[in-house]
């Protein structure tokens, strides 16, 4: 049998652990093109960013990365167009 403490997460190393996954996680400025509309990668960055804020006891931060992590996965939403590809400079 377990020990009951042994199942207790200890918090800081858990938020350690979600920011280490975010950080995994977040698309780089070198993929950004590449990803920007790879609606499983922004996915995974919302949700690991509000599991940060839930961690933090920030529900009302976490939401709208939630919300926006569903937004990817039922493509109600898309990512923008490239600012720099609008304008060309002469």
């Amino acid at each position: 049998m377990t020990h009951p403490n042994s199942t207790q997460v200890n918090a800081s190393e858990t938020l350690e652990l979600a920011q280490k996954l975010a950080e995994q996680l977040a698309i780089s400025e070198r993929d950004w093109h590449r990803l920007k509309s790879n609606r499983n990668a922004r996915a995974r960055e919302q949700v690991a960013a509000a599991l940060i804020f839930l961690l933090k006891d920030q529900p009302q931060e976490a939401l709208p990365r939630l919300q926006q992590a569903i937004g990817w996965l039922d493509r109600s939403i898309t990512a923008p167009p490239c600012p720099t590809h609008g304008s060309k400079s002469k």
